[in-house]
């Protein structure tokens, strides 16, 4: 079975960041604009910004085991080897940068694999997430006389074990605060609002992981969406503005991010570094960010119990 997390850059250095995002940013799923128009702006203009200030950013939460989506999806991955034993083989890739999907595909051939179990880590389903690594795999597989059996474990935004390993850690991260937040916010990753227009169950699918996450928790749970890129209209109401209102009010807010499977720059560096000085900049006092589930106890049993349920009958 395969893994596929978004991806990262090997360094925190403008190049890897470069090469990365060129690649990331040149998917049609993630910019729905015509090639001839958008590829002259980001190879003229992006990749010639933004790779110095992502490094820097990248710099700061980087660790000895390298970028941390990196290590804690190696960690998912050998905790699900662990858990689900000899009869599978559990590789990761990465659907940009590396490992790649083609050559983590090749290496399950190589080791016998006639049937692959494809596992998104994205909760909940879009074009530009979950359907680009299908894209990638399908594109990889229309080039081998020998196909294997490909089944793709589905979005999990509502699955019962996701929401209850949720909300086992928002208890957990509340309880070790030493305050009692006002306000607890999700915040997932953001889409241009021309995806929803267009049919994408993304933003529903967000909305309803935080309805069930309050109901499990029997608390209220706002919703935000972060990372806004470009000057198309994104999916509101946005995580920085609802940070800086919540500051203005002096209210104390705690944050979680049930969109990612593991903690990444978007988590590490735009919510718990960025959007805490935001909401102190405001007149905020007290602010926490809640870790993902990644390869906590809680993550790595709700993923082992997806898999486990996708691969019946092979297995």
């Amino acid at each position: 079975m395969l893994l596929v997390n978004l991806g990262t850059p090997d360094a925190p250095t403008p190049g890897a960041v470069r090469r990365y995002l060129g690649e990331f940013l040149s998917d049609r799923r993630v910019v729905e604009l015509p090639s001839l128009l958008w590829q002259p702006v980001l190879r003229g203009i992006i990749l010639n910004v933004r790779p110095q200030k992502s490094a820097r950013a990248y710099a700061e939460i980087w660790t000895e085991d390298g970028s941390p989506l990196a290590a804690i999806t190696r960690r998912q991955a050998a905790a699900l080897q662990s858990a689900l034993g000899n009869p599978v083989v559990v590789a990761h890739a990465m659907r940009y940068g590396t490992p790649g999907i083609a050559p983590a595909i090749d290496a399950l051939l190589a080791a016998g694999c006639r049937r692959i179990l494809l596992a998104p880590l994205y909760p909940q389903y879009c074009s530009a997430t979950t359907a680009t690594v299908v894209d990638a795999v399908n594109a990889h597989l229309a080039n081998l006389r020998w196909q294997p059996a490909v089944r793709v474990m589905p979005p999990y935004f509502d699955e019962p074990a996701y929401i209850a390993a949720l909300a086992e850690s928002v208890v957990t991260g509340l309880g070790a605060l030493d305050f009692e937040p006002d306000v607890l916010l999700a915040s997932f990753h953001g889409m241009p609002e021309r995806t929803l227009r267009l049919g994408d169950p993304y933003h529903c699918q967000c909305r309803k992981t935080a309805r069930l996450l309050g109901d499990a928790l029997e608390r209220p749970v706002a919703v935000a969406f972060q990372s806004r890129f470009g000057r198309a209209k994104w999916l509101q109401p946005a995580t920085d503005a609802i940070l800086e209102t919540l500051g203005r009010e002096g209210k104390s807010v705690a944050i979680v991010a049930p969109g990612f499977a593991a903690d990444c720059l978007e988590t590490l560096d735009e919510l718990a570094i960025r959007g805490r000085a935001q909401h102190a900049a405001a007149g905020g006092k007290a602010f926490a960010y809640i870790p993902c589930l990644g390869d906590s106890a809680q993550g790595s049993a709700m993923i082992a119990a997806q898999v486990r349920r996708e691969l019946g009958g092979w297995i």
